[in-house]
């Protein structure tokens, strides 16, 4: 018989007794009851199916409430048999998805749904990939993943908080790389940080009074202290020594006459600076962002829980693409122009992942243009 168990309160499981009416591997027909839901779904868009932790897709079942009814248009041989029916052993659970949770996930489709929907198309007998494992597949899978968010899927995420005394910030466990900082004004507008490239937190190696590197006793490694000197006297900065917008009103005269020369743009500006250690893990600010509220928008290579790990829809075909040339690129006696052709076809449907997601809008495009008189310098 197969096993049931109410592992997490956010799962809810078929009824016990439902199972106890046909033999193991052969009932597609389950009951759900008010036992483990306290309102009993009406449709089939309110609930998630997994058979051991696999989940299924809805093409592969129907519901009228109460009866959940497994069928075999779609079926996962894995944990499936022919008929739709979960196999022998397997535990099936059926999780209840709240309406405001779905609110925008309908654009993106799950990496399990993508290595399911590779594995019906083109794994198989008489087909491009005539045999690979799951594992294989979900591997190449999170490469894709994790190279097209890079640079073609919006796989920007962002993280606010408020800056301590410390002056730092420390960079998200998922950060891969930053595109941009900015502090937050009382009107709610965000002002871009620029990075200071002429400071740094370096590591700061211990020494006595004689200048003699400083060692521990036990391992003979050296000691390094905390924090640098570099660090502590940016830190220490005057609120108004933080910025590098020093003008005067015989600066600003020049200015406005055009009469003074090599100047930075980069730090002509007065909202503050910041620096990232990659080896800490932390984000170092002037002293003038202290108490201010700070925006870190950064890269994510999409890797993370079932959830995170989504595709946009119109980035599908090309996920299928990247993981076909990948499993076809590192296996032996495969032709080489086989493998140029899937390369191809990898290239083209990256192009038009990006195209679709670059998201222009022909009205919003004009509105811009209106101001292409305007002289801009560069």
């Amino acid at each position: 018989m197969a096993l049931l168990s109410k592992t997490q309160e956010s799962y809810y499981n078929l009824s016990q007794s439902a199972w106890s009416t046909e033999p193991d591997g052969s009932q597609t027909t389950f009951t759900l009851t008010t036992a483990y839901f306290s309102t009993l779904p009406t449709a089939e868009t309110q609930f998630n199916v997994y058979i051991n932790d696999t989940q299924i897709s809805s093409s592969n079942y129907t519901y009228s409430s109460p009866t959940l009814t497994f069928t075999s248009t779609d079926y996962n041989s894995d944990v499936q048999e022919t008929d739709g029916a979960p196999k022998n052993g397997t535990t099936v659970k059926v999780q209840q998805t709240e309406t405001a949770e779905e609110y925008g996930n309908y654009q993106f489709i799950k990496l399990k749904d993508i290595i399911n929907n590779f594995l019906i198309a083109y794994v198989g007998k008489d087909k491009i990939v005539p045999k690979a494992s799951r594992a294989t597949i979900a591997f190449h899978a999170q490469r894709a993943l994790q190279e097209l968010s890079y640079d073609t899927f919006k796989s920007i995420k962002s993280q606010e908080i408020e800056i301590p005394s410390s002056l730092t910030m420390a960079l998200p466990h998922d950060y891969v790389n930053y595109v941009k900082v900015t502090w937050l004004e009382n009107g709610g507008i965000e002002h871009v940080m620029y990075p200071a490239r002429k400071t740094s937190n370096p590591s700061a190696i211990l020494q006595d009074s004689n200048y003699n590197y400083v060692f521990d006793e036990t391992t003979g490694s050296l000691l390094y202290a905390s924090n640098s000197n570099t660090w502590e006297k940016y830190k220490n900065n005057k609120t108004e020594d933080a910025t590098d917008d020093k003008r005067n009103n015989e600066d600003i005269a020049d200015l406005n006459i055009g009469q003074r020369y090599g100047v930075e743009p980069e730090f002509s500006q007065n909202n503050g600076s910041f620096f990232i250690d990659e080896n800490k893990g932390k984000i170092y600010f002037s002293s003038n962002m202290t108490s201010k509220t700070i925006t870190l928008k950064y890269i994510s290579d999409s890797l993370g829980t079932d959830d995170e790990m989504r595709v946009h829809k119109l980035a599908e075909e090309a996920m299928y693409k990247w993981i076909i040339y990948a499993i076809m690129s590192t296996r032996i006696n495969i032709p080489e122009y086989i493998i140029a052709r899937f390369k191809k076809e990898r290239f083209a449907e990256t192009r038009k992942a990006k195209l679709r997601l670059s998201n222009l809008k022909l009205e919003e495009i004009t509105q811009t243009m209106r101001g292409k008189s305007k002289h801009i310098k560069h």
